[in-house]
Order: C-alpha cells, then structure tokens, then sequence
C-alpha cells in the first residue's frame, strides 16, 4: 500500500513577503533608534555642559564632541533633554521600544496603556523636577525647559504650596484609578491574601485533617453523653423492654423531635477537568432536652433510675449510626462542543469573515451626484385648480363629497376624499377616465377603497415633478441605521417618505417594465443600495444580462462581489448556454448548503452564520461562512424564447427553495406575459415591482391587478408585497454614478478571483468520456480515488478543495475515476455515486491496475 503523498504548504504569496520583510525592518529600525537615543541621553548628561555648547555646531569638523554618537547625539541631548522634557526624554525612547514590537506583532507590551502611562509621566515628572529643583545647578538639564516654564507659570498663577497640592493629586489619582486603590477593593486584596495564608499553614500541619474529624467526633460524643443523662424509667414490673416502650403510643408522644439544622455548602464544579463533585453537608444537629415524664403520664410507674436494661434513651442504636446526606448538585450541561466552542471563543473570539479584506473601506456618499435642492415645492394654485375640478366633476355625476385632502408626493399628489353617505364607491371608480380627461392629465388612478382608510385616493401627477435622487435615499438616517439583512431602498412613497424594504424577507423580486421607463435603473438602484450597505465577504451576485451592456458597468467589482462558474472567463454571464450551466450549478449551491444546514441543526442562513461566527461549527467537517447570493436577470424574457423549459426549470426552483440558504432572485423582463411569466414563477414571486406598462393585461399579469398602465414613465413604479400595492418614484442613479461606485470598490484589495460557485457538468459533456488508460493516468488518481471512497461522495468540487487544484485538472480526474468504474456518471444536481463502499476494496481495485 503507497504512503499518501503529503500535501504541501501553500507558498506565501509575494505581496506577504514583502509586507513581512517591510515589517521586520521598520521594526528593527525603531528599536535601534531606541538605543541611540538611550546611549545619547546618558552620554549628554555626564558632559552636558559641553555638548550644550556644541549642539548647534553639528557641520563644524573643528569642533571634537565628548558624546558617544558625536555631534548627532549633541543634538539629539540637546533637543530632547534640555529644549524639552529633561530625563522624561527617556520615556520616549522606550516608546521607540514599544512601537518597534507592534510593528513586529511581539505582544510584550500592551501598547495603547503603555503610550497613556507614558504621555502621563512625560507630562508629569518634568514639572516635579521643575519644582524641586526651581532650575539650580543641574536643575535645567533634569526638567528641561518645558518642565521649568510649566512649573514657574504655575507657581506664578497658584503659588508654591497650589502647585505641590497639583502635583501630588495628580499623581495619587494616577495610582488610584491605576491599580484600584480604594478602601473595600483594598481591604478584599487583604482578605484573599489572609485566606490564603491560612490555607498554606493548614496545609503544612501533619494530620490536620485527622484531628479536625477528631474534634468532631469530640463533639459529637458529648452531645450524646447530655442526651443520655436524661431518661424514660419503664414500667415496675420490670418487664417492658425498650422494643415495647417504642410501641406505647403514650411514650412515643412525649418523645422529644431532634431538630436538624442543614448548611448545605456545595463544592464548585470544574467543568474544565470535566469532573461532577456532590455537594457535602455539614451537619450541625441540635437536640432539646426531653421533658421529665411524671410517674402518673406512664401508667402511674414507679420511677426507678438503677436499672440500665429498663431505661429508655434519646440516642438510639439508630442515632449512633453515620448519617450523611447527600444532596444532588445542580448542573449546568454543558455539551462537549459547546465548551469547546466557548474556550475558542474566549481564546480567539468570535471569528471574523471581514478579515480577508479588512482594510476594505465601504464606498462614501460622495460618489454618487448631488442634484441640488430636492425638496418638494408646493403649488397652491395648482392643488386648488385640481380640487375644484375633481368636486365639480363629482357634483356633476351626482357623487356628494364631505371631505377631501391632499397629500404632495415627488411626482404625485393623492387626493383622498371621503364621499356622502349612500354613495357607492363603484360609482366613483367607473369615473377615472372622466377625471383624466377633465384634469387634463395622464397617469390618472383610482384607489377605491384605501387600505386601512375610509376614504378612496386619487392620484394626480402633477406639472412639475420633483427628481429623487439616489445620493438622497442612501443619505437618509432610514437607510443609514437600518438592521435589515438586505436592505434595498427603492425611492419616495407618495408622502415623500423613503420606502425601503428587505430583500431577505420578500425574498425574490420579480420586476417589469416597458423599455425606457426605469427598469434598468431600478435594478441599478437596488444593486447600489446592497453595496452600500454589505461587505464582500457578507454578498456576492451572480449576474445574467442577455442583452450585454446593462450589467457589463459592475465587471470591475468582480474579485469582491461577484460569483461566476469556474471554468467561466466572464463573470457577467451573457451566454445563454452559460446561463443554463450557472442557474443548475446554483441549485448545487443550494444543496450543498441545505446539507450544511442539516448538519448544523439550523433552519435557516442567519442562524447558521451566527454558529459559525461563535466557532460552534467546525471547518474541517466543510463548514464555512456562507454569504447572501443575489441572481439579477435583467431580460428574462429573452431567456425563456431562447431556452424555455431548461431556464424556467432551474428558476422555479431556486423560487422555491433558496430562500432558507441566502439565495435570492431579482428577475426583470421588459414583457411581462403569461408565457413569460408562468404561474409556477409568479407564485414564488410575492414582491412585485411594476414600471410602467404598454397594457392593463401586462399589468394584471404582472401585479394581477391594474393600474401599471396608468402610470406615467420615468421611474414612476407601483410596489406589490402580497398585501397591497404602493406607488414610488423609483430613485434616479446615473450610468456615471454606477461607473465610479464600481471604480472605488474594484482598485482596492479583492480576493484572488471571483466566488466560484460548484461545478455543473451537463449530459452532453459526460458522453465524451472513453476507455480508461492506466498509463496516462493522473498522478493524483489514486490520492483522489481514497478521498471519494472514504468519503462516499464523488464531487468534483470537493476534489478542487482536497487536493488544491484547479478546476480542469480536477474534471479530468474524475472522468478517470468513472473510466475505471469507482464512480458512476453524471447524475445532474446530485453527487456522483461512488461504486466502491470501502478502503479495503479500493486497495485491491488499485493493486490491480497497477498490474
């Protein structure tokens, strides 16, 4: 049997080099200057005088310094010590020391409570010395000049004894706040610290343990020896024993109930060594003295006190027994893995999925173009010339009004109004193209009855529009402190209020729209609201664009949010043929994680990405975080006339399945017809957003209701959630805009390539493998045969992770493996079928084509 080949390490890619040789330099480089500074501090304070004179002489060569480094450690004496902070100067240079081991990762230090230590006594010790030695004889070169200044312009404004007052708080307060020296927290120290000293002598006592139980047995004895010395006399005739006094129902009256009072003290449970250690109990048992029984209580006896045999005592043979009492402790289980998760955790903490690009920076407001003032400018003169109309058109028709109101949206304004009783609200709704035409206006709706209100809305759109701008919603303190998972934020409801909704709770967004009337800028709206909003680790987009140019703007973000097939060039899928293989291979994708999911025990995405980020969820058994997907499909429509069943197919299905493992569906189609969009897909479809329409049937196919066709272009939308349907003004996000959102993100940092999502080989493709060879086989074959054996799943992709290879080489493999008959053919979305049940059987299979 041949020895595994060892794996071997992944080589260190030569961007780490560089930044790992970059680091031990810079690192190095400040300790050394560290040590200059050291050895030309002390090399200036022993001749510091002279090399006063000297310091600003550093380009005469005539000039001979006394300093070990010259006329440069001169200068930096000088600079340091007496221009400035005196002996503090050395602080600085163990901050040199500080800084030179962060940069080389050396946890010696801690670094941000060591640079406030630091700045404290650089702050603080020159002015001591300033005050101590007020600038006498080597006074100036101990505080340097800060510490004198500080100190004589202190003394000037408080006095001497103020600026001693100063310095000492200052200084108590350090050690205070420092090493928490407040009376209780003292007072416990000392307590622990007695505890502990107690302990130590009572552990060095020989047989103390021994002499404690003696003691308790002492004691023990002479509660027992009290109780005796008090007793029952039986019976004169001498012949009731003590079995038949316990029977006597008057003796067993007056027998006296010892009290037994019980401190529990329960030992600690050490769920580190996995030990469960019962709680003792130290029984303390306190027995009353019984009652002396008068001769006439039993039976009118003589009481006669010389006879042992006829007395009756408290303490029994029952008593004289060891009674313990153990109580069961209560435990919290802790499972293995949940320990073991925990201690991760606590050693580790809690993982991060941002860390592979953690110096990616989220893209700014800024990128995106302000269009000026946005806010809605009010025409009184047109919202009456509007309300007159409506009320005499009504009045017209016999249809009585008591109230109505006007609300101004961006591009809409809805005039609610509440009829007279006895009207009926068909008869207002048959009106609508009667009010359009006396409104002169396009775009007219009836919404009769509101949802929720007593009033029926008429929507108007008014002269002058107001633009809604993309940079506006994304600004909103809405969008800015949403905790949605997938916020996707549309625009403006007809109240002038940003609509968000989230895209993990719809969870597929059907969208359709006549060409022109803001389809593809309401996808772009959407795409730019979830990259604002989510890192790359945390989502990834999988788009399809048959008709090439709409999608082909985010090709730049392909190494940070983008999910494409492994042997796929393009990661923005245009090839319907490609579009077939990418839509199968995320319904492998979604498999694949229902199977992590099972194994997790979790029911949904969220759930499972919070286990694996509290390191419940080991890596080695496949988990790993798993980022939303997002497919985009921009023209639908072209897909299912060039494909058909083999589009719709996958589609339904991840419609109805993804959902639970983070896949979601954006689905666009400029003809919404019932071809196009069949039952099985609307009903996986709930959230419908509706541009305008050439019909009402496109729009009752779209939203199964009208009113699609009536609006009037330009982002003007109607919003279907399965409850009720809004109107937006979908916000406007120019192709410029997109450009340089894209730019921002894609010259930073991404991964080395685009998600790659799981293999999906079709039938024809399996037809193409022949005869197997064993002499051209690969020289990984037999490594690979194991792992499929071992692990009785013949994946592809698993391959591609086992053995670090890449995609083509693993394919070729397993076409290999199916040659020689260890794993059957291609079997669509599911693992291939491993034909080989154990190790032992594939040995001999591999000896013998070895032979």
């Amino acid at each position: 049997m041949e020895k595994k080949s060892q794996k071997k390490q992944p080589e260190m890619p030569e961007t780490g080099r560089i930044l790992s040789k970059q680091r031990i330099f810079f690192g190095l480089t400040s300790i050394v200057f560290a040590g200059v500074l050291t050895l030309s501090f002390i090399s200036y304070l022993m001749n510091w005088k002279a090399d006063q004179s000297q310091a600003g002489t550093i380009l005469d060569k005539s000039i001979k310094s006394s300093n070990i480094f010259g006329k440069l450690g001169d200068w930096l004496g000088n600079l340091f010590i007496f221009e400035s902070i005196g002996i503090a100067s050395f602080i600085v240079a163990f901050l040199f020391v500080v800084f030179g081991t962060m940069i080389l990762k050396k946890k010696i230090f801690k670094p941000w409570m060591t640079f406030g230590h630091s700045l404290f006594f650089i702050c603080w010790l020159p002015i001591l010395l300033g005050a101590i030695t007020r600038g006498n004889g080597n006074g100036g070169v101990l505080s340097g000049v800060y510490g004198y200044q500080i100190m004589d312009s202190l003394s000037a404004i408080i006095g001497n004894v103020g600026l001693w007052v100063v310095l000492v708080v200052s200084i108590a307060l350090y050690f205070i706040l420092e090493f928490n020296l407040r009376p209780s927290s003292i007072k416990a120290k000392l307590d622990i610290i007695n505890e502990n000293t107690i302990g130590k002598v009572k552990s060095m006592m020989p047989n103390s343990d021994q002499n404690f139980d003696a003691d308790q047995e002492l004691e023990e004895e002479e509660v027992n020896e009290e109780a005796q010395n008090i007793t029952v006399t039986d019976l004169s005739d001498n012949r009731k024993t003590p079995e038949v006094a316990k029977q006597n129902p008057v003796i067993q009256e007056i027998q006296p109930i010892p009290e037994v009072e019980t401190i529990v003290t329960p030992n600690q449970t050490s769920f580190e060594d996995n030990k469960e250690t019962a709680p003792t109990l130290n029984l303390n048992i306190t027995t009353p003295a019984i009652p002396t029984i008068k001769p006439e209580d039993a039976f009118d006896a003589p009481v006669s006190n010389s006879s042992p045999s006829t007395s009756f005592s408290s303490s029994s043979e029952a008593d004289e027994i060891k009674f313990k009492v153990e109580v069961a402790p209560v435990i919290d289980i802790i499972d293995d893995a949940e320990k073991q998760s925990q201690d991760l955790v606590d050693k580790h903490g809690l993982y991060d999925h941002r860390l592979d690009l953690a110096k990616f920076q989220m893209p700014p407001i800024d990128l995106l173009k302000d269009y000026g003032n946005e806010e809605i400018s009010i025409n009184k003169e047109e919202l009456e010339e509007n309300k007159n109309k409506i009320v005499g058109l009504l009045k017209n028709f016999n249809v009585g009004i008591a109230e109505i109101k006007a609300t101004i949206g961006p591009t809409v304004t809805l005039y609610e109004i509440v009829p007279e009783a006895g009207i009926r609200v068909a008869s207002i709704k048959k009106l609508q193209d009667d009010i359009a035409l006396n409104l002169s206006a396009l775009g007219i709706r009836i919404i009769a009855p509101m949802p929720g209100k007593g009033t029926i809305g008429i929507e108007v759109p008014r002269k002058n529009p107001t633009m809604v701008s993309m940079r506006l919603v994304i600004a909103s303190q809405k969008f800015q402190n949403t905790d949605m998972d997938l916020p996707v934020v549309f625009g403006k409801t007809i109240s002038n209020e940003v609509f968000m909704a989230d895209l993990s709770k719809m969870p597929h967004l059907l969208m359709a729209g006549a060409t022109g009337q803001g389809k593809s800028v309401g996808i772009n709206a959407i795409l730019t609201s979830l990259l604002y909003k989510k890192h790359p680790s945390e989502l990834k987009f999988v788009m399809v664009d048959p008709k090439k140019v709409e999608l082909s703007l985010y090709s730049k973000i392909e190494r940070h949010y983008l999910a494409k097939l492994p042997d796929s060039d393009d990661a923005i899928i245009t090839d319907t043929n490609k579009v077939i293989n990418t839509l199968n291979s995320l319904c492998v994708e979604m498999d694949q994680r229902y199977d992590l999911l099972k194994n997790a025990f979790c029911k949904n995405l969220k759930e499972y990405n919070k286990k694996f980020t509290e390191r419940k969820l080991n890596p080695e058994n496949g988990h790993r975080y798993l980022p939303y997907i997002v497919l985009v499909v921009d023209e639908f429509a072209d897909l299912i006339m060039t494909a058909g069943k083999e589009v719709e197919l996958p589609i339904a299905r991840l419609a109805q399945l993804a959902r639970a493992v983070g896949i979601h569906l954006i689905v666009a189609t400029q003809r919404p017809s019932v071809n196009v969009i069949t039952g099985m897909i609307k009903a996986n479809f709930p959230a419908r957003a509706a541009f305008r329409v050439i019909s009402s049937v496109d729009s009752r196919t779209i939203l199964d209701s009208t009113g699609a066709d009536q609006l009037i272009g330009k982002g003007d939308m109607l919003y279907f959630n399965g409850n009720e349907i809004l109107r937006l003004q979908c916000a406007f996000v120019d192709t410029p805009e997109v450009e340089k959102l894209a730019e921002f993100i894609g010259e930073q940092k991404g991964y080395a390539s685009a998600f790659l999502l799981p293999e999906f080989v079709s039938e024809e493709a399996t037809s193409t493998v022949g005869a197997f060879d064993p002499n051209e086989k690969d020289a990984l074959f037999e490594e690979a045969a194991r792992i499929i054996v071992s692990t009785q799943q013949g994946s592809t992709s698993m391959l591609q992770r086992q053995l670090k290879l890449g995609y083509n080489r693993a394919g070729r493999i397993m076409d290999q493996l199916e040659a020689s008959g260890i794993v059957g053919g291609f079997n669509g979305a599911k693992a291939r079928e491993v034909l080989i049940s154990d190790l032992y059987s594939l040995e001999q299979f591999l000896e013998d084509l070895r032979n």
